[in-house]
């Protein structure tokens, strides 16, 4: 009997130490539902607990089929769009006079239409073996259209029996409905975690290879993740549906940021490999609690994704200091280097380290410097061409389909003019890309550039004088703290960025009231709208930032080490590359570009809009991949980037001369991302 006490303590210490991340989480949310019956009006009641948990449901949900991915070493993009698809679905499928509507059956229907979805992602991750944050993206926006051709707006109704189901009550005035459905997700998931699936998602999440050597079929569990998270987000979908007894095509889109922060809260490390669905509920509940506080304490509803973005932010910095954290890592690396400097044993050799860097950056060659242009530059043109080959297909089709244009100046100056946009983005956005990054930030840095410009300037030309430097400036303070929190805190970029983004949209709104206001002044109009000798003005500005452009990433130290990083930024760091100052770098040129696009837009339409940069994130990342880019970083020439930037506008201009839905572009633009990336892929990926 002794003994068997020891063994008990030893037993609950352990569960204590893999259960801190969701321990911590149900204190945090003991405590803020303590401050917030403290602050209420009155004590509260049944309704008002039925209530909070009915609110968190929808979202941990779907944070439960994101941990399942995440647990197995990947991200979904497409989560929110999926919930959509769902809630759209339904909304048009069902009869709302029909009272006597099978829940069984529209739940099966919502979670078969989530899984579908997870398994044409799981297939070109785990068979086909592509990037899941490009795969993924991609389907956000082939599901996005897809929700637009089944709903193109606001509408439709569900059966009043589908919300009695599951907005009810399971035990009347005892126990709410959605309170029995988390708890049987999370008593199937216990199920789960102890069988051999739940076993091997772990291992794969944490050592895929040695997992595999072992016999487990890793790319079997990998697809069978994406399906089962797949189901998580149909049965959120079906679960909205039956909340809000209507359909809306963008109603999972806010999910996106708070369901990555409900999965970091709970516990589960963001690389896979550690942490569990309960977590996740209760890291769905602290966020929706606290968005409560900040109703009840009477700060603006603007807040709000500025809360769950620096809830996210904390928690994977709380995450970050554990002691086998790439954060500790960093620290311990500095250290170290800072130990050698002292010793005199790290003195750069900066000349001979930017001549080692074409080895680095993967453009070695045993070739004699007077080989011919096409051997020196087979690499390059292998991946750069196709874009531009692709580009004379669209044109000619265009030609075919809607008559003379090719003849025509205006087309073409059309075309150049639309471009500019992705050009631009292409710059920075490549050069993240190039260091196998990633920016997400990128929509709402846009679309808070443009109504900053837009309401500093007010129509004047005088005001451009300080407007811009002003829009700019703060641009580069994002990308600089976009960078920090990548290269300072070992934070996935991902994460960071998308953080980042909440917090923008909440400045945006903040800023505009909710309502922006302001007009471009003349002169920034002329540069996006006029003609001089019948060109716009912003042709040059295009052909000035391709040629600068492609000696900033092709001909300097600056961009020979940005590609450097992204082959092997272990090896950039020995031939003495100072990889953080570049990696911060390459998020302050992104921030930047994506500020100018948004002056340049304000310019185009003649005044700002919430959202305005929304519909250039996967245009953002496609002229990137589609211009032969590698996504994983190490590989890409911003003249393809420029080729992509060029195919995706003719594409888009093509589409838009056909009596095609405008969803289908969407969809289109999806299709074409994941053609190139499975095309360009690596042979040795």
């Amino acid at each position: 009997m002794p003994a068997a006490r020891p063994h008990a303590a030893r037993s609950l210490s352990r569960f204590l130490v893999r259960s801190r991340g969701p321990i911590a989480a149900l204190a945090v949310f003991l405590a803020l539902f303590a401050f917030i019956d403290v602050i209420s009006p009155g004590p509260l009641t049944y309704f008002d607990i039925s209530y909070q948990i009915s609110g968190a449901a929808p979202l941990a949900l779907a944070a439960m089929g994101q941990t399942l991915v995440i647990l197995s070493g990947g991200f979904d993009l497409s989560a929110g769009a999926v919930v959509s698809l769902v809630n759209a679905t339904l909304a048009a499928n069902m009869d709302p006079m029909d009272f006597e509507a099978s829940v069984l059956l529209w739940t099966l229907v919502g979670v078969g239409t989530g899984m579908a979805v997870g398994a044409v992602n799981g297939f070109f991750v785990a068979f086909l073996r592509l990037q899941p944050i490009v795969v993924t993206l991609s389907t956000m926006f082939i599901v996005q259209g897809a929700t637009l051709l089944v709903l193109e707006q606001p509408g439709g109704m569900i059966s009043p029996t589908l919300g009695t189901f599951y907005m009810g009550d399971a035990v009347t005035g005892l126990i709410p409905s959605p309170a029995v459905l988390l708890l049987v997700a999370a008593l199937a998931w216990m199920w789960l975690k102890s069988s051999p699936y739940g076993i091997a998602l772990y291992a794969v999440g944490s050592e895929p290879q040695s997992t595999a050597a072992t016999g487990v079929r890793v790319a079997w569990v990998r697809f069978a993740t994406y399906v089962l998270a797949g189901g998580f987000y149909g049965l959120s979908g079906v679960f909205i549906s039956a909340q809000t007894g209507s359909g809306d095509p963008l109603v999972g889109n806010s999910l996106l940021l708070p369901m990555f922060a409900a999965v970091v809260i709970g516990g589960t490390r963001l690389g896979g490999g550690r942490g569990g669905l309960v977590g996740t509920i209760v890291g769905a509940f602290v966020l929706m609690i606290v968005v409560n506080v900040l109703l009840a304490l009477g700060v603006s509803a603007y807040y709000s994704t500025i809360a769950e973005a620096g809830v996210l932010l904390a928690a994977v910095l709380v995450g970050a200091f554990s002691r086998d954290s790439v954060l500790m890592e960093a620290l311990r690396r500095l250290a170290g280097a800072v130990r050698a400097r002292r010793a005199g044993s790290s003195v750069a050799q900066r000349g001979g380290a930017d001549r080692r860097l074409d080895f680095v950056a993967g453009r070695g060659t045993a070739q004699p410097v007077a080989a011919g242009f096409f051997a020196r530059n087979a690499g390059t043109l292998r991946y750069s061409l196709p874009a531009w080959i692709c580009l004379v297909l669209v044109l000619v089709a265009t030609q075919a389909l809607l008559g003379n244009t090719l003849g025509n100046w205006h087309f073409w100056n059309s075309l150049l003019v639309l471009s500019t946009f992705l050009v631009i983005l292409a710059l920075g956005q490549g050069a993240v890309i190039l260091t196998g990054g990633l920016d997400l930030s990128v929509p709402w840095m846009i679309g808070l550039a443009g109504i900053m410009c837009a309401g500093l300037v007010q129509g004047s030309d005088v005001a451009l004088i300080y407007a811009v430097p002003i829009v700019i400036a703060v641009a580069a303070i994002v990308g600089l703290a976009n960078g920090l929190g990548v290269v300072a805190l070992g934070l996935s970029p991902i994460v960071v960025t998308l953080a980042a983004n909440g917090i923008l949209q909440g400045a945006a709104l903040l800023y505009s009231d909710g309502t922006p206001s302001g007009f471009a002044s003349p002169l920034l109009r002329t540069l996006m709208t006029g003609r001089v000798f019948g060109v716009t003005p912003v042709v040059v500005l295009l052909a000035i930032i391709v040629v600068a452009g492609t000696l900033l990433l092709s001909r300097t130290p600056f961009g020979r080490r940005v590609t450097a990083i992204g082959n092997s930024p272990a090896a950039a760091r020995l031939s003495g590359v100072r990889v953080g100052r570049v990696t911060v770098g390459v998020y302050v040129l992104s921030a930047v570009c994506a500020a100018l696009v948004g002056i340049l837009l304000t310019g185009f339409a003649g005044q700002a809009s919430l959202g305005m940069g929304d519909d250039y994130l996967l245009p953002s990342i496609a002229v990137v991949v589609v211009g032969g880019a590698l996504i994983t970083g190490g590989r890409g020439h911003f003249l393809g980037m420029v080729g992509g930037a060029l195919l995706l506008t003719a594409l888009q201009t093509l589409l838009a001369g056909t009596n095609l839905p405008y969803a289908f572009r969407a969809i289109v633009f999806g299709c074409v991302v994941l053609a190139a990336v499975l095309a360009l892929r690596d042979k040795r990926s």
